[in-house]
C-alpha cells in the first residue's frame, strides 16, 4: 500500500485534532505516515498518540536547526522526505503557514497543489468551497504527487491502530532557506477555550451585542465552544481582530456555528457558511443571516443566551 505523508499539527508536542482528521482521510488514499517537526525527545510520545489513528510510521524532523525561521526550511525538509519516500500524497492542515509551505513544496517537486479542501475521496478527488462559500467544486491533482491542505473539521477522527514506528529524518537545509527568522514573539494570553479555526463549536457575536460579549462568552463556555466576532464588533473595538470571522478575518468550518446579533453580510458569510449546522439569534426577523441558517431564534441575545446557558448548566449539574 502506498505511503501517504501527513504533517502533524501540534503545540510543543501536544498533537492537535486536525492531525487525527488528516490521518483518517489519509487512510482512504493509502498507508498514513506522520511527519513531526519538533524535538526528537518528544517523538515517541507523539508516535503513541498518532498510531492510534493509523500512523504506520512517524518521521521525526529535529526542528532545532530551523526553529524560528519562516516556511522555507520546512518546505525543503518535506521535499527531501518526499524524494526518499515517494508518497502517494502529502496532506497538511490548512493553516496560513502550511499553505505557504505546501506552495513552496509543490514548486520544488513539480507537483499539483490544492488548498482548503473540505473533503478528499478515495480516488483523490477533493471538495472545496469557493467564491465566499457560494459554490462547491471538485478537483484532482493530475501532475506529480498530490499536495493537499485540508480545513479543520473536514472529517470525524476515526481510530485505527498503526505500528507507529519512529524514524529520525535528517534534512539538509540550505542557507538560502534561512533568509528570514522570527527573533521575538509575544504569546497570546490563553482563554482556556478551543482555538477558533479548529473548534467543533463556535459562538460569535456581532453589532447586536452592543459591546457586551458576556452572554456570548458565557454561552460558549457552557458548551465548550470557541468565541468569534463579526467585523462590526471588531471595528467597534469590542473584540480583538484575532477573533474576527469573515472574509477579512478567519475562516471557520465547525460542526456547529451560533451567530448572535450578526446581520449576515456576505463578508461574514464567507468565513462561516461551510459550517455543518448554523444557528442564529437576532431580534430582526428580516436579518439576512436567517436565509442561511438551519435554526433561527428571533429574539434579543441578551435574554436568549443567558436562558440557554442556564438550562445547559442545569442539565450538566
Amino acid at each position: 500500500m502506498s505511503e501517504v505523508l501527513v504533517v502533524i499539527d501540534h503545540a510543543d508536542g501536544e498533537v492537535k485534532k486536525p492531525t487525527y482528521e488528516l490521518l483518517t482521510i489519509a487512510r482512504r488514499l493509502g498507508e498514513p505516515s506522520a511527519v513531526f517537526f519538533g524535538s526528537p525527545d518528544k517523538g515517541d510520545a507523539v508516535a503513541e498518540k498518532v498510531k492510534k489513528y493509523g500512523a504506520a510510521k512517524v518521521y521525526v524532523v529535529d526542528d532545532a536547526p530551523i526553529k524560528g525561521f519562516l516556511v522555507a526550511p520546512k518546505a525543503e525538509a518535506l521535499q527531501q522526505l518526499a524524494e526518499q519516500a515517494s508518497p502517494a500524497a502529502i496532506l497538511l492542515p490548512s493553516t496560513f503557514e502550511n499553505k505557504e509551505v505546501a506552495a513552496r513544496l509543490a514548486i520544488k517537486i513539480g507537483s499539483g497543489l490544492i488548498t482548503d479542501a473540505v473533503d478528499v475521496s478515495e480516488d483523490g478527488v477533493t471538495t472545496q468551497s469557493v467564491f465566499a462559500g457560494n459554490y462547491t467544486v471538485q478537483a484532482k491533482v493530475t501532475t506529480g504527487t498530490p499536495i493537499i491542505t485540508v480545513k479543520p473539521n473536514s472529517a470525524a477522527p476515526e481510530e485505527a491502530e498503526g505500528a507507529g514506528t519512529v524514524e529520525a529524518f535528517a534534512a539538509t537545509i540550505s542557507d538560502a532557506a534561512k533568509g528570514a527568522q522570527v527573533v521575538a514573539t509575544q504569546p497570546r494570553q490563553s482563554t482556556g477555550r478551543p482555538e477558533l479555526t479548529e473548534a467543533a463549536i463556535v459562538v460569535s457575536g456581532g453589532r447586536g451585542t452592543g459591546g457586551n460579549f458576556e452572554p456570548v462568552e458565557g454561552f460558549a463556555d457552557s458548551i465548550g465552544a470557541a468565541v468569534g466576532a463579526s467585523r462590526a464588533a471588531v471595528d467597534s473595538g469590542w473584540m480583538p481582530h484575532a477573533f474576527q470571522v469573515g472574509q477579512t478575518g478567519k475562516t471557520v468550518s465547525p460542526q456547529l456555528y451560533v451567530a448572535n446579533g450578526i446581520s449576515g453580510a456576505i463578508q461574514h458569510r464567507a468565513g462561516m457558511q461551510t459550517s455543518k449546522t448554523i444557528v442564529a439569534v437576532n431580534k430582526d426577523p428580516e436579518a439576512p443571516i436567517f436565509e442561511l441558517v438551519d435554526f433561527g431564534v428571533v429574539g434579543d441575545l441578551h435574554s436568549v443566551l443567558p436562558a440557554a446557558t442556564e438550562k445547559i448548566t442545569e442539565r450538566k449539574g
